[in-house]
């Protein structure tokens, strides 16, 4: 009865002792986390603009950087707050941290993986390669960028499908919203088509899409005509194209396509379409397909046995419809 009086006693004096300091390091780590994330919130506001269909490249970049910024803090607060309070409780964290060093030592030459996706993550950022809310192509994959972390990056493409990729697995990266985006177009017209006046049309429909109050502050510069592109099977192609800010050269190219077919059927120009013509020739009357002329064998009932490259009885009927005639 005594040893549970002393061990209750004993377990008291240790919670007084470092319970509190354990709470307080908890308090504090929270705290920490709370503000780094504030911070990180307060950055990303500060670069914010006035737009709120699109990102700029400044706003794009803090929001990535926020984001590791984020994770990073937390891993630190959670390992720094662990080993406080293992001291607390009266373990010795020296020889953890030797052992954690040899032991993550091992574990990168045993996991080569991980580590390249790491500093292939950590170039990503350096470098400026993409960044959250680019459309990018990598690894065979494209889609919105959602996410980039030190390992992995994670893609979001047109039908909702998520892609998470190793940064390691990274050899190329397209992105079609670096700054600025481009829509090209090759519109068709029949060939007996003036060639000057549909170009004029053109330029016309971009002038009205770069005074349309939605779609002029999309485009950051007028409407390039760069001319005849190619004489094809049934059309010839006239290539234009709009730079626009980023993100925005797929809901500009679909307008601009609305218009062009609008004002094209009230001006009377002809949009062609493939056309395919059958010909079907005549056959020479009585000719007849080929039969071999082999003479047949008997079989061994004495049957005659019948040619493998005989057509059988329907060209036998033939034959004798022929006679007829």
């Amino acid at each position: 009865m005594d040893k549970l009086i002393v061990d209750w006693e004993t377990t008291r004096g240790l919670l007084l002792a470092h319970g509190l300091r354990i709470f307080i390091i908890l308090i504090a780590s929270f705290i920490a986390y709370r503000v780094v994330k504030f911070v990180v919130r307060r950055v990303e506001k500060s670069v914010e603009d006035d737009d709120p269909n699109s990102k700029s490249e400044v706003e794009k970049r803090a929001e990535t950087l926020g984001r590791i910024v984020n994770q990073v803090s937390m891993v630190v607060i959670i390992l720094t707050a662990g080993m406080l309070i293992m001291k607390e409780m009266g373990f010795e964290i020296g020889p953890i941290i030797a052992g954690a060093g040899i032991a993550g030592l091992a574990i990168g030459f045993g996991a080569q993986n991980l580590v390249r996706d790491l500093i292939t993550g950590f170039f990503i950022l350096f470098e400026n390669q993409f960044r959250v809310g680019d459309v990018v192509d990598i690894a065979g994959k494209g889609g919105l960028v959602e996410a980039i972390n030190l390992r992995t990056t994670v893609l979001r493409d047109l039908e909702g499908n998520v892609h998470i990729i190793p940064n390691g697995a990274i050899e190329t990266v397209t992105n079609r919203t670096m700054e600025w985006s481009r829509i090209m177009l090759d519109v068709g017209v029949a060939y007996k088509e003036n060639v000057d006046r549909v170009m004029e049309v053109l330029a016309e429909i971009g002038k009205t899409m770069e005074t349309d109050p939605d779609f002029g502050t999309k485009i950051m510069e007028p409407l390039a005509i760069l001319g005849v592109n190619e004489f094809a099977d049934s059309a010839v192609n006239i290539r234009v194209m709009f730079k626009t800010r980023p993100l925005m050269q797929w809901a500009v190219g679909r307008e601009f396509r609305r218009r062009i077919k609008n004002r094209f059927d009230e001006e009377g120009i002809e949009i062609p379409f493939p056309h395919r013509t059958i010909y079907i020739g005549e056959g020479v009357q009585g000719t007849l397909p080929h039969r071999s002329e082999a003479p047949a064998s008997t079989s061994g009932d004495g049957a005659p046995a019948r040619d493998l490259t005989d057509p059988g009885p329907q060209i036998q009927a033939g034959d004798a419809a022929e006679e007829n005639r």
